[in-house]
């Protein structure tokens, strides 16, 4: 095979952030994506919303109109689903009156958010938290935790989140359950470094519902030595339904400090794998010597937003597109290159099924 790893060293620069946390990550988003139109960012991130009366049908048409000017996906999911937004207005308005108390009005608009299917687009409240989580709660889990744990057993090794294990057959394992830790070069470097000897690298992803987009990108520029086209993302320039900006490239640089894995890598997917493990998955799929393996991804493609309507609650919706290199819509999730399932005869072994084919697979390749 190619050599173990290879180490490149470079000037670190520390920088303090002086912003508040949610607008950190989004220019983290936007200086991975290699946009520049910082200017616009920054006033879309601070939009005003049209005011409406606390009352609940003031509360109802502040929830449709704030998706209707911001959501990204209207044209697609009226082609993939067939959503007339004007249609599930119409439809849910005449649910809303001024008697109903609040849980019957946030059944209501989450209802009709639920139809755009999104994980992505919630409303939030003291008392409920309203979401679509079918991208995953309609399919097989392919994945049993306690199964998983055998093969990490007691003795694993945790570098910020990314619990790691030698198998017995020298084949590397690595479970990423969220980007929300802190992912960094050192940590995914010392890892690495660590599992140098193995033969082939197992990352299991499976579950991962995504986190920081900047931590995802991290962990996968350990896995090319080049600068690659990974896909382009596109944002809303105005309040019609089709206003967005020319798609910009979005590139994945290699990691400039620490270990880049030479060897053959498996990605282990399920469609859990959501958001910025989505987004993971389309990187990866870019790398050399990577082979994504398990079932569909989940999807989440948009970047989400958030506004306040009258009454206190939150909304939360998609409000940037990310393609793939194709120019394809990964919002209802990327198809890996094999595709597996959990079988049942293993699961009563106590066998994982994706961990037990990736593992034959890396051994195959490596002979």
């Amino acid at each position: 095979m190619n050599m173990i790893s290879m180490k490149v060293k470079s000037e670190k620069r520390k920088v303090k952030n002086l912003l508040p946390q949610s607008f950190v990550r989004w220019w983290h988003a936007l200086a991975v994506a290699n946009l520049s139109l910082i200017t616009f960012t920054l006033t879309f991130s601070c939009v005003k919303e049209e005011p409406y009366d606390n009352t609940r049908q003031g509360v109802f048409e502040a929830a449709w109109k704030i998706l209707d000017e911001h959501y990204c996906f209207f044209d697609y999911k009226q082609q993939e689903l067939g959503v007339d937004w004007d249609e599930v207005h119409t439809r849910y308005a005449r649910q809303v009156n001024e008697g109903m108390n609040s849980a019957q009005l946030f059944e209501v608009i989450s209802n009709m958010l639920a139809e755009l299917q999104d994980g992505h687009v919630n409303l939030s409240s003291s008392f409920d938290y309203g979401r679509n989580w079918s991208f995953y709660e309609d399919y097989p889990e392919n994945y049993n935790d306690s199964i998983a744990k055998l093969y990490l057993g007691h003795n694993y090794q945790l570098a910020s989140g990314l619990k790691y294990i030698t198998l017995d057959d020298n084949i590397g394992y690595v479970r990423c359950e969220t980007f929300e830790e802190g992912v960094g070069d050192g940590n995914v470097s010392s890892m690495l470094q660590m599992l140098a000897s193995c033969n082939g690298l197992i990352i299991d992803i499976r579950g991962n519902g995504g986190g920081q987009l900047n931590k995802a990108h991290t962990l996968a520029s350990h896995f090319t030595n080049e600068k690659i086209l990974v896909g382009y993302i596109s944002h809303k320039t105005g309040k019609g339904h089709n206003d967005f900006s020319s798609p910009q490239a979005e590139y994945l640089d290699p990691a400039s400090d620490g270990i880049r894995w030479q060897k053959s890598v498996v990605v282990l997917t399920n469609r859990a794998v959501y958001s910025a493990a989505n987004d993971f998955v389309k990187c990866m799929k870019q790398c050399p010597n990577v082979t994504i393996m398990g079932d569909q991804t989940g999807g989440g493609s948009g970047m989400p937003f958030n506004s306040d309507l009258p009454n206190g609650w939150h909304i939360r919706y998609s409000a940037v597109i990310f393609y793939d290199r194709d120019m394809h819509h990964t919002e209802f999730g990327i198809q890996p290159d094999i595709t597996l399932s959990m079988s049942g005869a293993d699961i009563a072994q106590k066998k994982d099924t994706y961990i037990e084919k990736a593992r034959a697979f890396l051994n195959e390749k490596r002979q």
